[in-house]
């Protein structure tokens, strides 16, 4: 591994990092990353324990409100080799997406004054499988807080953060027929599942209209192919549906199976999560943009297309929410995905300085 630039002993959230990110740790997979983060967070004034579902979770502060620092553990395949190279970036699965905002979120909590923690109760969660539609660790957190604020761990860049995820419905579609000669009149199993394609595509062009992404139906094909064995025709696809704001996943389940109804296709539907988009005026987002400001930025609010655990536990935590957490979200699961130290210090100092604005004006009269 590259030495950073500069000389002496690497910060200790540095090591923080750097030792997450050489952990591997696809979806169902996160034991020994947990541990690892578990182990830091005992070293580091937290009660750290894994709960039952793998999640590594810290807590630091004994006062009447609670704060919720949710972030995830689990990366999506693909090797890099982990190095921080002569600029001071870390290379590496997860740094970006999203280990960087989760390891912010326990230095910063680990960096809290005495005041703060006087006045609330901090609570760090690292959880299992957000990159898998189980979800399972936010899921399993929804059991055991209720907390007054809540953060998402995912880059937003260190003086910026995010209010809004789109929603997402995924959909199994399958047709089957009796193999007909293709000199003769009719339409292939496969010609039948484009069709209801077209429409489906269609039909979501139609959806915010003029309007920006963010309010726009995007549909893409996931997986697609077709069979025949002389007898049935088969044909297949997997189609992903991003929804806005104001389009349930049952309402979109309903006008994409209505594009095939008279295609005689069976058609699934899968994992799905609504849109989510939290205001942009309360306690938690004032102390993120002074903080921000504070450290000489200019803050700046942003709504993504993807989801997040921000879709899982908003209907049922109706708190001030936002995701938070330094990097480029254009880096996410991509070969080049990396992380300026530099950066990751810039959004440890500005969490900090956030918690401890948050704690001691976050009250019952100023939450919603």
């Amino acid at each position: 591994m590259t030495a950073r630039p500069g000389s002496g002993p690497r910060p200790a959230h540095h090591d923080l990092l750097i030792g997450a990110v050489a952990i591997p740790s696809l979806s169902g997979e996160e034991a020994a990353v947990a541990e690892f983060l578990r182990g830091w967070m005992a070293t580091h004034g937290f009660a750290a324990h894994l709960d039952g579902v793998g999640n590594a979770v810290g807590v630091r502060g004994d006062g009447p409100l609670t704060v919720v620092l949710l972030g995830h553990m689990d990366t999506v395949p693909g090797e890099i080799a982990v190095r921080v190279d002569n600029q001071g970036v870390l290379h590496g699965r997860g740094s970006v997406d999203a280990k960087g905002s989760l390891c912010t979120f326990a230095a910063a909590v680990a960096a809290l004054p005495p005041e703060a923690l006087a006045a609330a109760r901090f609570v760090v969660i690292g959880a299992t499988e957000e990159e898998a539609p189980s979800s399972r660790g936010a899921r399993h957190a929804l059991t055991g807080y209720a907390p007054d604020a809540v953060f998402i761990g995912e880059p937003s860049g260190w003086d910026a953060l995010t209010l809004g995820y789109k929603g997402r419905l995924v959909a199994r579609v399958r047709v089957e027929k009796d193999n007909f000669h293709t000199a003769g009149e009719g339409t292939s199993a496969a010609d039948d599942l484009t069709e209801g394609w077209f429409r489906v595509r269609a039909w979501a062009a139609g959806v915010g209209e003029g309007e920006g992404v963010f309010a726009r139906v995007q549909a893409t094909l996931q997986d697609l192919g077709a069979s025949a064995d002389g007898l049935t025709q088969r044909a297949w696809a997997t189609i992903g549906l991003r929804l806005p704001p104001g389009l349930s996943p049952e309402e979109a389940g309903e006008a994409l199976c209505a594009a095939f109804a008279d295609l005689d296709a069976e058609v699934t539907l899968l994992g799905h999560e609504r849109a989510v988009r939290h205001p942009r005026d309360n306690a938690l987002t004032r102390a993120l943009r002074v903080a921000i400001r504070a450290a000489g930025g200019t803050p700046t609010f942003k709504v993504k297309t993807g989801t997040s655990d921000m879709n899982v536990v908003a209907p049922h935590w109706p708190v001030p929410t936002a995701a938070y957490g330094p990097g480029d979200s254009a880096l996410d699961h991509t070969p080049e995905e990396r992380l300026s130290l530099a950066e990751y210090d810039r959004a440890v100092a500005v969490l900090t300085d956030a918690l401890t604005r948050l704690a001691q004006t976050l009250t019952p009269a100023a939450l919603p």
